[in-house]
């Protein structure tokens, strides 16, 4: 089992930056495939990034590439996200997700075994 906590939510004008950090603890962390996904109020989750266990591999969705940057530090057991150039359509609670080892890099919620409580993220016009 695999607990997830998220942090680094808040609300930042267009334009601004904001560094999401998900710390994980729990046996079943090793080996896992991370990634993040996203609510707005009224819409389906859906995925923003992913990244393998080496951090070798990410894979984006179109409305992240060139903006967000997906990364890992396994030693201090952290998924992070940074947001940059943000834009009031990227306002919603971001969920940090793990996948069981071997398993490959989650794209779908459905691919997710574990999940995060979620931070809110407002972006002001």
């Amino acid at each position: 089992q695999v607990q997830l906590v998220e942090s680094g939510g808040g609300l930042v004008q267009a334009g601004g930056s904001l560094r999401l950090s998900c710390a994980a603890s729990g046996r079943g962390f090793g080996g896992a495939a991370m990634g993040w996904f996203r609510q707005a109020p009224g819409k389906e989750r859906e995925f923003v990034a992913a990244i393998d266990w080496i951090g070798s591999s990410t894979n984006y969705a179109d409305t992240a590439k060139v903006r967000f940057t997906i990364s890992r530090d396994n030693v201090k057991r952290s998924l992070y996200l940074q947001m940059n150039s943000l834009k009031p359509e990227d306002t919603a609670v971001y969920y940090c997700a793990a996948r069981r080892a071997g398993t490959g890099v989650p794209t779908t919620t459905s691919q997710c075994d574990y999940w995060g409580q979620g931070t809110q993220v407002t972006v002001s016009a």
